[in-house]
């Protein structure tokens, strides 16, 4: 007889607690990552690697800050000034510092005491990519593989809604058909993949989080032309399945941030997309089992094999 699958937002963060798969703190959305944890998602790093080996992809590798001049052209204030990580820092005289540890003392705020840095938490794993790129791209135009730790301002005690993660990155540059044909293809590797590791994996047209009611029209839009996919897996919830993979078409808009052409010098498209490997994770632990000795076979075979 098959038991029915439950999901339950506090059950699956206990759960992965009481197994040592993350270490609870005390601010939501931060965790950190056990061995067995770290050792799944490596495995299925190494396989997403393994389907992209042909692909010819430069390998670029990226620290999870960013030039606060690149992130001020990506527009992205625009459009979630609520999820941005700007990094503050103590810049003044012994005066002033002695004020920060008074502060402190007497459990003040402290907060004038710091001043804006050149950088922020990156937001997105494409955006450190984009001013290599300016100029004119070859013929071929251009891909590039990447993994980065990503940082949004989202506290949740949801598991999968992580504060900081990482992220698989493919960026393609060029024609609109190239990263188009490109995009598609790789949402079809990505629904393939998910459902050979045995988990139930679906394909829909999706939308960013934008800020605000003219945030809404974007979204709306956004959908109307399918420039965004995402593929869900139940996790926390059956009817509203987490996404695990995302794949974006952003026509000229960092080609025209940034200077990027063709090689017929029109303004190049790019596309990109994510495997969210914390989610994932999560995914195979929610509907395999916490221990990854009593997996199926085949699906210990597809990542350790």
């Amino acid at each position: 007889m098959t038991v029915a699958m439950t999901y339950d937002s506090k059950a699956l963060y206990d759960e992965l607690v009481a197994n040592k798969l993350i270490i609870p703190t005390s601010v939501k959305g931060v965790f950190g990552r056990g061995a067995v944890f770290e050792d799944v998602l490596f495995h299925l790093n190494s396989k997403i690697s393994r389907i992209a080996e042909n692909d010819g992809a430069e390998v670029m590798l990226f620290p999870p800050t960013l030039d606060r001049k690149v992130f001020e052209k990506s527009g992205y204030l625009k459009s979630f000034p609520h999820l941005a990580g700007v990094v503050f820092s103590f810049c003044g005289s012994e005066a002033q510092h002695q004020d920060l540890v008074c502060c402190l003392a007497e459990g003040k705020p402290w907060a004038h005491t710091q001043t804006m840095t050149d950088v922020v938490l990156t937001p997105a794993a494409c955006y450190p990519v984009y001013p290599s790129f300016t100029g004119t791209a070859p013929e071929q135009g251009r891909l590039v593989d990447m993994q980065n730790w990503v940082f949004r301002h989202e506290p949740s005690s949801e598991p999968t809604r992580m504060q900081a993660f990482r992220i698989r990155e493919f960026v393609r540059v060029g024609t609109p058909q190239m990263v188009v044909e490109w995009r598609d293809m790789w949402l079809a590797r990505g629904i393939q993949l998910l459902r050979d590791l045995g988990l139930p994996a679906e394909s829909d047209v999706a939308a960013d989080p934008f800020f605000g009611r003219g945030g809404r029209m974007l979204a709306a839009n956004q959908k109307a032309a399918s420039l965004k996919f995402e593929v869900l897996v139940p996790i926390i919830s059956k009817e509203n399945p987490t996404a695990c993979c995302s794949f974006n078409y952003h026509e000229d808009h960092f080609g025209s941030s940034f200077d990027i052409r063709t090689a017929d010098g029109a303004v190049a498209h790019t596309a990109c997309l994510g495997f969210g490997l914390e989610r994932i994770c999560m995914g195979l632990f929610k509907h395999h089992g916490c221990d990854p000795l009593t997996w199926p076979n085949d699906i210990r075979d597809l990542l350790w094999g």
